[in-house]
Protein backbone atom coordinates (compact mmCIF):
# COMPACT_ATOMS: atom_id res chain seq x y z
CA UNK A 1 0.00 0.00 0.00
CA UNK A 2 0.84 3.99 -0.99
CA UNK A 3 1.83 5.79 1.71
CA UNK A 4 0.37 9.68 0.23
CA UNK A 5 3.25 11.94 0.90
CA UNK A 6 3.10 14.50 3.50
CA UNK A 7 3.73 18.16 2.63
CA UNK A 8 6.29 20.19 4.39
CA UNK A 9 3.55 22.78 5.27
CA UNK A 10 1.46 20.52 7.55
CA UNK A 11 3.33 18.91 10.40
CA UNK A 12 2.40 14.94 11.83
CA UNK A 13 -1.02 16.22 13.14
CA UNK A 14 -2.50 18.01 10.49
CA UNK A 15 -2.11 21.44 12.01
CA UNK A 16 -0.05 24.39 9.85
CA UNK A 17 3.16 24.71 9.96
CA UNK A 18 5.04 28.42 10.71
CA UNK A 19 6.06 27.87 6.85
CA UNK A 20 2.79 27.56 5.64
CA UNK A 21 1.81 30.66 7.78
CA UNK A 22 4.86 32.66 6.23
CA UNK A 23 3.42 31.59 2.55
CA UNK A 24 -0.07 32.50 2.96
CA UNK A 25 0.70 36.02 4.92
CA UNK A 26 1.30 37.72 1.55
CA UNK A 27 -2.06 36.91 0.55
CA UNK A 28 -4.02 37.63 3.48
CA UNK A 29 -5.30 41.75 2.97
CA UNK A 30 -5.95 40.61 -0.67
CA UNK A 31 -7.90 37.19 0.06
CA UNK A 32 -9.79 39.29 2.79
CA UNK A 33 -10.75 42.00 0.56
CA UNK A 34 -11.97 39.71 -2.38
CA UNK A 35 -13.80 37.78 0.27
CA UNK A 36 -15.48 40.94 1.50
CA UNK A 37 -16.08 42.21 -1.82
CA UNK A 38 -18.12 38.59 -3.09
CA UNK A 39 -19.93 38.86 0.24
CA UNK A 40 -21.09 42.36 -1.04
CA UNK A 41 -21.97 41.54 -3.90
CA UNK A 42 -24.28 38.01 -2.83
CA UNK A 43 -26.27 40.45 -0.16
CA UNK A 44 -26.17 42.87 -2.51
CA UNK A 45 -28.17 40.90 -4.83
CA UNK A 46 -30.49 38.65 -2.14
CA UNK A 47 -31.32 42.88 -0.60
CA UNK A 48 -31.89 44.13 -4.51
CA UNK A 49 -34.23 40.90 -5.52
CA UNK A 50 -36.10 40.99 -1.85
CA UNK A 51 -36.83 44.91 -2.60
CA UNK A 52 -37.92 44.32 -6.28
CA UNK A 53 -39.95 41.40 -4.91
CA UNK A 54 -41.67 43.47 -2.25
CA UNK A 55 -42.92 46.15 -5.18
CA UNK A 56 -44.80 43.95 -6.81
CA UNK A 57 -48.52 44.86 -7.14
CA UNK A 58 -51.26 42.07 -7.51
CA UNK A 59 -54.28 44.18 -7.73
CA UNK A 60 -54.60 43.47 -11.57
CA UNK A 61 -54.98 39.80 -11.06
CA UNK A 62 -58.00 38.29 -10.86
CA UNK A 63 -58.70 36.53 -7.91
CA UNK A 64 -60.66 33.06 -9.22
CA UNK A 65 -63.63 31.92 -6.74
CA UNK A 66 -63.46 29.43 -4.61
CA UNK A 67 -64.20 25.91 -6.19
CA UNK A 68 -67.51 24.33 -5.65
CA UNK A 69 -67.39 22.18 -3.20
CA UNK A 70 -68.70 18.60 -4.08
CA UNK A 71 -72.22 17.02 -2.82
CA UNK A 72 -71.35 15.06 0.43
CA UNK A 73 -71.46 11.69 0.01
CA UNK A 74 -72.36 10.34 3.81
CA UNK A 75 -70.47 6.46 3.11
CA UNK A 76 -66.92 7.70 1.17
CA UNK A 77 -65.08 8.27 3.74
CA UNK A 78 -62.19 9.70 1.28
CA UNK A 79 -62.11 12.83 3.75
CA UNK A 80 -62.85 11.51 7.11
CA UNK A 81 -59.50 10.30 9.19
CA UNK A 82 -59.38 6.26 8.49
CA UNK A 83 -60.09 5.49 11.98
CA UNK A 84 -63.21 7.34 11.92
CA UNK A 85 -64.32 5.11 8.59
CA UNK A 86 -63.11 2.11 9.98
CA UNK A 87 -65.08 2.92 13.26
CA UNK A 88 -68.30 3.99 11.32
CA UNK A 89 -69.24 0.32 9.67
Amino acid sequence: MAVIPRSSYYDKHYRQTAALIRARQPFLVRNIVTGSAIFAFAIGVYAFTINAVAQDDFSDVPIPDAPAQPPHTPNAGVNRPVSAAVLNK
